[in-house]
Order: structure tokens, then sequence, then C-alpha cells
């Protein structure tokens, strides 16, 4: 009997303990790994996205966010047993979300910049299996257009864009879409004087097309009709921001502005200067010790910007491998928020997570006019971000406004090209100052270089 009650008491204990475990497993949901498909509801027009989970569980998983050829990914935070976050890396915001009874997703775009938390929040929900964006397998219509091409597109409301620039609002009126179509499916990109949309991903049914965007800054939808004459009439959404209105026609010579000449120094100007905190709160100026003799590339951006964040994926590796020839870079950041604490926060992040080798500063509120008055120099900062380039002497030799990402393909491969050209030339410059650090008078041509 004592035996007998040995064992039942072991079987009790056992029971107990694994009862708790399951129950706690039960509660501690998590998505399943696989394709999943989303869609976001903003003014009741949705806006579907793609995503892939691998892992079991928030300690070891990814989730990686698909628009067409592209993939952002990013980790999964427990919140609490029922509730997971998914933070959008160096963008201030983050999905959350519970998994539901069926297994099914619910949750929200959260926007977590302080003065707009809770303001511009977007409910979602996802399905996992569902590999399709906007048309379910099975009920597609025979596309009656073929968009594939360069496209010349203006924007027809200009609600937006509003500006105390005539020139800008000119150059944000015209855009460019290179799109690719096989059969029903469509993917490409539209570009503007001042940046990219990043790879656009959907579908065409008949002579209407739909288009969407999300990768970890607020999600874009795009759709329009296409008439018998070629004509396009399209809207565009940014999630949290105000539709617009544009349209166009297939055109292989449409181009944009130069953005070699959208932002420029004032008259009689050859240099820019600043003094601005960095990260552990010390001054930095271009007149600092550290950038004397340098080739010095100045990147003024944003963390909510996502040419900045594409931008940075092209110069935080360029600059490690190439800065042991005499060049240095500054990143001035115009952030949501007018706070040096907010800037440590959310700029601490994007180091890391670039692995930025170069300094970094706080220039103040994410603002164009407030960007001008402190840059001294320049003229007018047409976007985020922009690029100076300073030769060893201080002077501006170069200024490039915006960027495009590798989905704009040659327009890249030219960028990456002149870039490259330009600082390969001013690095095989003299040092104007190396002569007189070594104690002997500088060239005659250089002695008033300051």
């Amino acid at each position: 009997m004592k035996a007998v009650a040995a064992l039942l008491w072991s079987g009790t204990a056992l029971l107990a303990t694994l009862l708790p475990a399951a129950a706690a497993e039960a509660a501690a949901r998590f998505p399943k790994e696989g394709i999943w498909r989303g869609e976001f509801t903003v003014d009741g027009d949705p806006i579907p996205f793609n995503f892939e989970v691998r892992g079991r569980d928030a300690a070891d998983a990814s989730f990686e966010l698909i628009n067409g050829s592209r993939r952002d990914r990013f980790v999964v935070e427990r919140v609490s047993d029922d509730t997971l976050s998914v933070p959008m890396n160096t963008y201030d915001a983050a999905l959350v979300f519970t998994v539901r009874d069926d297994g099914t997703l619910a949750g929200e775009y959260r926007d977590l910049v302080p003065s707009r938390n809770g303001a511009r929040n977007i409910p979602f929900t996802a399905e996992h299996g569902k590999a399709w964006r906007f048309v379910e397998p099975g009920r597609e219509q025979p596309a009656g257009v073929d968009l594939s091409g360069k496209w010349a597109l203006q924007q027809s409301d200009q609600a937006r864009l509003r500006d105390d620039n005539p020139d800008e609002r000119r150059n944000r009126r015209n855009q460019v879409g290179l799109f690719q179509q096989q059969g029903n499916r469509l993917t490409g990109v539209i570009m503007t004087a001042v940046g990219d949309s990043r790879e656009l991903e959907g579908v065409v049914q008949g002579n209407r097309f739909w288009l969407s965007h999300f990768s970890g800054p607020s999600p874009r939808l795009i759709k329009g009709t296409i008439d018998e004459d070629g004509n396009l009439q399209g809207v565009s959404g940014s999630g949290i921001y105000n539709v617009v209105r544009f349209e166009g026609r297939k055109d292989p010579a449409a181009e944009l502005p130069d953005p070699y000449q959208l932002t420029f120094l004032k008259d009689g100007q050859k240099r820019i200067d600043f003094s601005f905190p960095d990260l552990q709160g010390r001054t930095v100026s271009l007149r600092d010790d550290k950038y004397k003799g340098k080739v010095v590339i100045v990147e003024v951006i944003g963390t909510w910007c996502p040419n900045c964040t594409d931008q940075t994926y092209f110069l935080a590796p360029w600059f490690r491998q190439n800065r042991h020839r005499g060049v240095e870079a500054v990143a001035v950041a115009f952030e949501q928020e007018d706070s040096f604490e907010y800037f440590q926060k959310v700029l601490g992040k994007f180091k890391q997570y670039f692995d930025i080798q170069y300094d970094i500063v706080f220039g103040g509120i994410a603002d164009k006019k407030v960007a001008t008055e402190k840059l001294q120099g320049v003229n007018y900062l047409a976007a985020f971000p922009t690029t100076f380039i300073i030769d060893r002497k201080g002077e501006v030799r170069e200024i490039y406004t915006g960027y495009t990402g590798t989905v704009t393909g040659e327009y890249y491969e030219q960028y990456v090209a002149r870039f490259n050209a330009l600082l390969d030339e001013l690095l095989a410059e003299p040092d104007p100052y190396a002569s007189a650090d070594a104690g002997t008078a500088p060239p005659a041509t250089l002695a008033a270089a300051p």
C-alpha cells in the first residue's frame, strides 16, 4: 500500500508540475512559421503586406517584411503571454499584436514618438499561409494593359505641396515610375526629385492596378487606372498621411530634375559649418582638428526617413572600408522630437544597427527650414537626406539631394559610380596642411587656405 501511495503521490506531483507549464505554453502563443498575409485598414481602405516568420518563440525568431525582391528583417519581442511586438528597427514604431484562438493575428502599427503617442496607430490583421497580396489565386482577371516601362507622373493634388520654395513645389510634383509587369503581377518604384518609394508590389486587373509597400515606415498604397489612350490616373496614400492624386503617361525619356543642382550654398559661399552635440554631448564642428586636411562627407538625415536609412545602408559599410584613405564623415540628424535625450535614444540604436563608425550629431527638429538655418552657408536644404562632399581645403565640392536606392537600377548604379569617382579624385589631392604641420610653408596656391 505504501508503494502504491508513493506512486500515486509521485504521479500527482508530476501532473501538478506539468499543468501550469502546459497552461503557460497555451497562453504564450506564437505565430506559425511560414508566409503570412497582413492587411492594414486606413479610412476603410485595406493595405495588404506580406511577411515571413522563422522560429517558434520570441527568443530566436525573425520577422521579415517582403516587398518584391526586398526583404527587411526584424526581431520579435514578447510583451506578455498574449502580446508580441516587432520593433521597426531604426524607426520609432512597432507592430504590436496578439495571436487569436484561430491562429490569426490582430494588432496595430504603433507610432512610438512621444509627442504623437497613440495618434497615428493603424490596425491590422494577418492570416498564415497566404502568399498572395491583392488578389487570391483563381480570382485574377486578365490584365488588359501592360505597365512595364518608364512613366512620367505628375501630382495633380497640390494639398500636400506646402512649401515656400516654388522650385521645390515643382520638383516634388514631377515623378518617374519604373514598372515591371509579368502577367498580372506588378512591381516597381516611383522616384521623385528627393528620393524613391522603395520597392512596390501589386497586381493588374483589367485596366486597373494596385501597389503597396510596407518595410518599417508607414504602409503605402497606390492604385489607379489606364484609359484607352494610355493615360494613367492614380491615387497614392502613405497610411498615416494624406492621399494625393497623380496622372501620367508612359515616356521612355522621362527624367527628374538634376539632384546635384537642387540644394546649393549662399552666393559667395564655398563652405558649410555647424556646431552640434554628438551622442556623448561633445560639441562637433567641421573646424575641429579631426577634419583638418581630410575629405569629409556630411550626411543630413533623420531616423524617420526611409531614404535616409537606405543611404546609410550604403554609406556605413563604405566608410568602414575607406576610412583609412583619409576620409571622415558626419551624420547630422534632424529628428521628430527636439530633445537631446530622444536623439540619444533613437540615434544610439541607429548607430548600433548600422555599425556606424563616423560621428553622429543632433541638429534639431526635423524641419527643412530649421536645417537650412542651422547649416551655416546653405541657401536652402531641399530634402532629407542631403549629402555634402567637402574637399581637403574644407570647401564643398558637390551636393546631392535625396537618395536613389538599389531598386532604381541604373539610377543607383550611376550614383555609386559618381560618388566613388569624386571621392577618388578628392582623396588623391594633396593635403594643404601636411607640409605646414611638418614645419614647412605650404605651397603658395594653398597658403590662404584656413
